[in-house]
Formats: structure tokens, C-alpha cells, sequence
């Protein structure tokens, strides 16, 4: 792995939280083992081996009972890591792949037969080189047609230039991450604003409440991101998801205890209810209808 880069949490503290029956991580990796499933060419980092059995152990220590496991751009076009994590968990998982537009109908098939449901698109410059709008026009089409639904990665400065192709997405889309916004605005900032309103005027997109080690600046606890989580969750509570992003790949400040995060969901999902929709029924509905 690189020099500057952090492995995941050891020893992963048990959760006090305690997630309601058929819970769903709606968003983790898995990375490697790089001797089996070679990390891409083009990769912009080479983060630590982090495999389907690790992340499988991860989800029960958790209190989990399935997860939805999405491609990174370490493993570029290459799903073969994400495939075998979905063939070795069977119904206890889906994908998110990521997809070269010459891909074949029968590529294709044959991913929607592993338990792949989505696509992503990322936007992240310094994680993936530049891609035309039209190439991923042309793969949404492709995918609409299986009934997939579109993962868009992006930062909170790029929400604007993104909006006007976004929209014009032919399926579900869901935002990585709340965006990526800026916590030291505050929720009420223009910029927030504009997300809810994107999320507001568009009932295809949803959204993940995820990643506040990513997003804080105090560190943890986290305070300073729940309340951006809690506004989500209590606006749109039918179309937003949660994940750990195990194994948190590219944390720069330190690596969080997943029990520590999973203790965050009930004050971004304040009642049984919200949890509920959360951490079982959307995700359910998204991913395994």
C-alpha cells in the first residue's frame, strides 16, 4: 500500500447501538487481495488489502445482516474483487460496479446475475481521471434497462456545474455521502441548501448519510455532522441510506472505529421509525425488491 496510507480500524469496537433486524451497510469496499485481484493501472492510490472475509466478520461483529458492497476506483473497470464478494455472501449482498461504456448486454447480464444493482459515477478529480457526460449517458441508458440505479460521487463545490446533466439521469440516483458538504457553513448555508433542494425537486434522487469522519472537522464524536445527517433523514426519511465505508479508503486524519460510527445513527435517525426506514426498508427496497 502507499507510504501515507491508513489501514482500516484493528479491532472494531462493539456497537452500543443496537441496529434493528435485517440492518444494511449500504455502503463498503472491498479492496484485494491484491495477489488474486490486481489493483488497476490507472489507480490514483493503493490503499491496504481488505478482503470479503474481513468485511463479512466486520458486518456480525456490527450487528449487520447484509451489505451492498461498491466498486472502487483502486480496482478501475475491473469488478472481478466485487463479483467474488457477491458470488461467497450470496443474498446477503449487492454490488455497485463500475463499468466500461464497450461492455457487452452479456458482461452485463452476467453482473445483474452476481447481484450487481447499480453503477457509480465518480466525479472526484483526484480520485478519477476526467470522463465525458456522454459516456456516461450512454452507460445509464444501458442500465435503466435492467432496473439498476445510478451512485454519483462528487464534492459540494462541483453541485452546480453537475445538477444540470444529473437531472437528466433516467433512473433512481443516489448521492454519495450528503454530497460532500462543507460542515463549517452550517445546514442553513446557500450551498446545503442547494443539495436539499436538488434531493427536494427531484423524487428519483436519494442520498447516504454516511462518512462523517470524512466530512468533520472537529473529529470525533462527529457532532459537527449530525445535524446535516439529521436534516436529511427527517426531510426525505424514504430515500436516504447508510454505510460504514469500511475500510474508509484515503482517510488522511485518522481511522474511526466503525462501532463508534454505528453509535451516530441515532442521532441522525432519532426514533425507531426513522431507523428502521434507514437501515432496513430503503435499502431493502433499493437493492432487493
Amino acid at each position: 500500500m502507499d507510504s501515507d496510507y491508513l489501514a482500516f480500524h484493528p479491532n472494531s469496537s462493539k456497537p452500543a447501538f443496537e441496529v434493528p433486524l435485517g440492518a444494511v451497510d449500504a455502503h463498503c469496499h472491498v479492496f484485494g487481495p491484491g495477489r488474486e485481484f490486481p489493483y488497476a493501472p490507472e489507480r490514483k492510490y493503493t490503499p491496504c488489502d481488505a478482503g470479503k472475509n474481513q468485511l463479512f466478520a466486520l458486518r456480525d461483529r456490527l450487528g449487520f445482516s447484509r451489505n451492498v458492497i461498491v466498486q472502487a476506483s483502486c480496482h478501475g473497470r475491473n469488478n472481478d474483487a466485487l463479483v467474488d464478494a457477491l458470488k461467497a455472501a450470496g443474498n446477503l449482498a449487492r454490488g455497485v460496479a463500475v463499468l466500461d461504456p464497450d461492455i457487452t448486454d452479456g458482461e452485463l447480464n452476467e453482473l445483474n446475475a452476481a447481484g450487481v444493482r447499480g453503477v457509480r459515477f465518480n466525479f472526484v478529480k483526484r480520485l478519477v481521471d476526467s470522463t465525458p457526460k456522454s459516456v456516461f449517458q450512454g452507460i445509464a441508458e444501458r442500465i435503466a434497462a435492467l432496473g439498476w440505479h445510478i451512485v454519483v460521487y462528487f464534492e459540494s463545490p462541483d453541485l452546480e456545474e453537475l445538477t444540470p446533466f444529473l437531472t437528466t439521469l433516467p433512473t433512481t440516483v443516489v448521492v454519495d455521502h450528503m454530497g460532500r458538504p462543507d460542515v463549517t457553513k452550517g445546514v442553513e448555508h446557500p450551498d446545503f441548501q442547494s443539495f436539499i433542494r436538488l434531493l427536494s425537486e427531484n423524487e428519483n434522487f436519494w442520498t447516504k448519510v454516511s462518512c462523517p469522519e470524512r466530512l468533520t472537522i472537529d473529529g470525533p464524536p462527529y457532532d459537527d455532522v449530525v445535524p446535516y445527517a439529521r436534516e436529511l433523514v427527517d426531510r426525505f426519511p424514504d430515500r436516504v441510506l447508510w454505510g460504514t465505508d469500511w475500510p474508509h479508503p484515503n482517510m488522511k486524519s485518522h481511522m474511526p472505529d466503525d462501532g463508534h460510527l454505528v453509535d451516530i445513527i441515532p442521532k441522525i435517525a432519532t426514533t425507531r421509525e426513522k431507523q428502521q426506514a434507514l437501515l432496513v426498508d430503503n435499502p431493502m427496497r433499493l437493492y432487493w425488491r
